[in-house]
């Protein structure tokens, strides 16, 4: 999925219902629907109605009631698909094919063949290198918290 050269969100589509979709939830704030291209199936998307590109853009009132959907699908989808557990997961901006803030919600399976995290993990080559980026981290949340 795309935005379409008109500029319109293919997912604010889905939440007008103007775009079909495989809706699994909807309630006032969000709606969830099977990813077209599961990583597993009942691989699903929960994506709120108004359109925020990322996690950052989410307002600060809509974070709880958007999380307790996500945790309620979590549960739903670890039930209804009888798995072991969930990857519950968003990109913001790089690797978001869509730039409608969603998170992804996949079915897990022990031995299901992935490995922790999508891609090749790497460790940091010193201590020293750790403590740059904690410290790095640290100053940019005192910053935005002021």
């Amino acid at each position: 999925m795309e935005i379409l050269s008109n500029n319109v969100c293919l997912f604010c589509k889905i939440a007008s219902g103007e775009l079909a979709a495989r809706i699994v939830f909807e309630d006032e704030i969000s709606v969830a629907f099977l990813d077209h291209r599961p990583v597993f199936p009942g691989h699903c998307l929960l994506i709120p109605k108004e359109h925020f590109e990322t996690l950052a853009d989410l307002p600060a009132k809509l974070i709880e009631p958007y999380f307790k959907n996500a945790q309620l699908l979590a549960r739903a989808i670890e039930s209804g698909m009888q798995a072991d557990g969930t990857f519950v997961g968003m990109n913001n901006k790089v690797s978001q094919s869509v730039p409608h803030l969603h998170v992804h919600i996949v079915p897990r399976r022990r031995k299901d063949g992935l490995r922790g995290f999508f891609w090749p993990r790497t460790k940091y080559k010193t201590e020293a290198d750790a403590e740059l980026v904690q410290s790095a981290i640290r100053e940019a949340v005192s910053e935005l918290r002021k």
